[in-house]
């Protein structure tokens, strides 16, 4: 399986942006389905030695997906994606934010919207994901917790699935 180029995470603070490109070896097909099934998500979207867990997911415009990412000691974080728009292998809209086991949104923490879109390539399939915050602030501080060690962790993860034919 040919190499594919290593994710790229872009800070804009002055547009109040993070933008992840990753280009993966499989076709758009299998790749749309690793972004909007849980069995999938829950197989990539947490760094190692962490995991996803969902506690409930409707990929449909309105729905969500309500997941926790869980620790080697079962400490539990939790988020929440909703799909506020979806055109089916080519792109969706979420808003995403940190939550408790019941869905409930924190509000002390930053809340983003983004879009990702799904590109059909000649090596695979490119992803860009754009998330779209209100300030600088929630920039750094997003930063400061580590997303995009933990993003690019993950995209590398899901690589790896693919090349193992696991997706």
């Amino acid at each position: 399986m040919e190499n594919t180029p290593k994710t790229l995470v872009v800070k804009d603070l002055e547009e109040k942006t993070i933008l992840v490109s990753s280009t993966f070896s499989a076709e758009l097909e299998k790749v749309w389905r690793a972004y909007t099934e849980n069995e999938l998500l829950e197989q990539w979207w947490a760094p190692k030695p962490w995991k996803a867990e969902t506690k409930r997911m409707d990929f449909s415009v309105g729905g969500h997906w309500l997941y926790a990412m869980v620790g080697p000691e079962n400490e539990k974080h939790w988020g929440r994606m909703d799909y506020t728009a979806i055109t089916p292998q080519l792109s969706f809209e979420i808003k995403d934010s940190f939550c408790d086991e019941e869905g409930n949104v924190n509000t002390s923490f930053p809340i983003a919207t983004g879009i990702i879109v799904f590109t059909k390539t000649a090596s695979g399939t490119l992803v860009e994901f754009k998330m779209f915050y209100s300030n600088e602030k929630e920039i750094e501080t997003m930063i400061e917790m580590g997303f995009e060690q933990g993003i690019t962790a993950c995209i590398e993860q899901l690589k790896m699935l693919f090349q193992e034919n696991k997706i």
